[in-house]
């Protein structure tokens, strides 16, 4: 899809960088921006800041930065066009496209054709549903006497594959896609010959239920099929393989449908199967997602925390499953969520259970029987407890072990108290055991080159001291950023007599040279761009720039204080937005000079301590103090003492 430069211009100018972001975390209001922990990395205070006035996002922690587009890419994993299409379908902007030509088609991004030709899918399995005479008698019917109402079955694209061998490749085929699209997508299974010739195709998904697998934008990039039939010969699910655009791990079922639920809920149910994510919307239990079967993902929990902080684990009443399961629980523990359980009597599942209560008795029972991680694991245990003193250390072992895998130490505390009320156990032998299985997993850590919290503090204090010996290019630079956040920000203000403050920062430039190319290469296109009689600002390259040049401007604008003892010890000037502009152009100038001057002394010493010749020595000593000279100006002027030293 190449989409119409109108189109992308409407999607600019109506998003909103705080309605976008606030769809996945909590924004809270400090000063003109907004502030969030990461969504990109685990943290414990916020360091992720929205400014609105810009429509731009900047983690001060992980150093993600961009526009609404790039935070959907960054979050979502999308191509540009799918994030494109993702903001338009918020904001009810019709998507127009280029005309585009055959061979424009065929050089169409991979994931693109693929995605095209697994929706394409996705609509002819509902349309065999819904109007072929088999979809209606066995896939409709099934579907019906589970209690899905027409409603649910739509939002949730359900569909049925013909119990034929080609049935979906041929129409497919006939339709325009490609052989080989449809067996990159999974869509299609190719038989070959031992040359690897294919000698024949055949439908994947045959005589089965459909249940798409949708992206966080609602389009279908997998499929899960259920046969209805007793045939012990075939699998009771069929699922599509990994693709490019599907990776099992990543993925969540319902999470297109229930994201906006489980945020306004702030808590997200987290079941096993497709039909038990269906039967709970039925139930009104939106805020529910599954793992489609497979162990749960640190990627998994991530894509949840991104929509709220709780997760309550529903468990089927088998108890050799819920053992199995609690690895689940101490990997949601590890993510930094709260976890919490509901388990099922024995023989039931949550579909089950949810047609037999029936709405207000499915949801009576949920509130009525959620416990946390603590209470779940004592009372999993409690009957082995009984029976042997070594059973119920045993199973108080597994309660600390799961506390331990809590990165927050305040909420571990809460949890030390709590376990040591409950058992009727010492909190010091709590503590004392936790702070051991600590110890071992952070030498364990450093064993296998895992970084531990004690070194990151180590590398920390290091870091920070190697500061003091910052070099003389890494402080112009900074006044070089400085001077082009300037130029960018009230390049195009005027003065009081009318004149634009580009024209006094370019004068304090002057010839001289940027050593940063980044900032070099914006300051001649700010040139570029006024010959055409246009004053560039930091706008018009947040839209149009290049991809690093978009990150330094962000950086540039983000508005963050450094400390007075950093402004201190180097004498960078960091102009206030309330003070005077000319005054900030002013000081800022004096600086780059006066180190400039200060990089041009220490060149002249070196070369001065290699010189033999006694007329270059004599002309690089008059060169020497002609700059010592200069350097005491601009101190002079900045209030900065310069202490004369001999050359060399």
């Amino acid at each position: 899809m190449i989409l119409s430069q109108d189109t992308i211009a409407q999607i600019q100018n109506r998003v909103e960088i705080e309605e976008v972001v606030a769809d996945f975390v909590t924004l809270k209001r400090k000063g003109q921006n907004l502030w969030a922990c990461c969504p990109f990395h685990n943290e414990k205070s916020p360091s992720f800041s929205v400014s609105p006035s810009k429509g731009i996002y900047k983690c001060f922690g992980c150093g993600k930065a961009g526009d609404a587009i790039q935070f959907i890419i960054d979050l979502e994993g999308l191509s540009y066009v799918e994030a494109m299409g993702y903001l338009a379908k918020k904001y009810g902007i019709e998507i127009k496209e280029e005309e585009q030509t055959d061979e424009a088609l065929q050089q169409q991004h991979a994931k693109d054709s693929l995605i095209i030709a697994l929706n394409y899918a996705k609509d002819y399995y509902k349309k065999i549903l819904w109007e072929h005479e088999e979809g209606q008698a066995i896939g409709l019917s099934y579907f019906k006497e589970r209690g899905f109402t027409d409603e649910v079955i739509q939002e949730f694209d359900l569909g049925y594959s013909l119990d034929i061998w080609d049935g979906f490749t041929s129409a497919a085929l006939q339709a325009g896609y490609s052989e080989e699209i449809l067996i990159k997508a999974g869509l299609t299974i190719a038989k070959a010959d031992q040359a690897g010739d294919i000698t024949g195709k055949y439908d994947r998904f045959r005589g089965r239920v459909i249940f798409p697998i949708h992206n966080i934008t609602g389009k279908a990039i997998a499929f899960g099929a259920r046969i209805l039939k007793a045939d012990k010969k075939q699998p009771k699910y069929v699922n599509s393989p990994e693709t490019e655009v599907y990776h099992k791990s990543n993925v969540l079922y319902g999470i297109f449908q229930g994201r906006t639920a489980i945020r306004q809920t702030d808590n997200c149910f987290l079941v096993e199967g497709y039909t038990d994510v269906i039967s709970m919307h039925l139930a009104g239990v939106a805020n529910v997602v599954s793992s489609s079967g497979t162990s749960l993902t640190e990627e998994q929990i991530r894509i949840i925390g991104r929509y709220t902080k709780n997760i309550t684990v529903l468990f089927d009443g088998d108890a050799a499953g819920l053992k199995a399961s609690l690895r689940g629980i101490d990997m949601i523990l590890e993510g930094g969520l709260n976890v919490l359980a509901v388990v099922f009597p024995e023989g039931e599942d949550p579909d089950s259970y949810a047609r037999k209560l029936g709405n207000s008795g499915f949801q009576t029972f949920l509130k009525n029987n959620t416990q946390d991680f603590i209470t779940f694991k004592t009372n999993l245990f409690a009957k082995e407890s009984a029976l042997s003193p070594a059973k119920k250390a045993e199973s108080i072992r597994e309660i600390i072990l799961s506390i331990s895998k809590i990165p927050d130490a305040i909420k571990r505390t809460f949890y030390v108290k709590q376990t040591s009320e409950e058992l009727d156990i010492d909190q010091q032998l709590i503590l004392s055991e936790i702070n051991r299985i600590l110890l071992e997993r952070s030498r364990g850590q450093s064993r296998s080159g895992v970084v531990d919290e004690d070194k990151l503090l180590q590398d920390a204090i290091k870091e920070s001291k190697s500061a003091e010996r910052t070099s003389t290019d890494s402080i112009i630079s900074i006044h070089e950023k400085e001077c082009i956040r300037l130029l960018l920000q009230y390049g195009s203000v005027t003065n009081e007599e009318g004149v634009h403050f580009y024209e006094s920062i370019l004068a304090e430039l002057g010839d001289i040279a940027l050593i940063t190319p980044v900032y070099a290469e914006v300051l001649a296109m700010f040139h570029q761009k006024l010959a055409e009689g246009v004053i560039l600002d930091d706008d018009y390259l947040l839209r149009n720039g290049k991809d690093y040049i978009k990150k330094e401007v962000i950086d540039m604008i983000s508005r963050y204080s450094l400390s007075l003892k950093w402004e201190e010890k180097y004498k960078i000037y960091v102009p206030k937005e309330a003070e005077n502009i000319q005054e900030a152009i002013v000081k800022n100038m004096l600086h780059l000079k006066y180190y400039k001057v200060s990089k041009m002394l220490e060149d002249n010493s070196a070369e001065l301590r290699k010189c033999e010749d006694i007329d270059d020595q004599i002309a690089l000593l008059k060169m020497h103090l002609e700059l010592e000279k200069s350097k005491r100006e601009f101190g002079n002027q900045l209030g900065i003492v310069v202490n004369r030293k001999a050359a060399g």
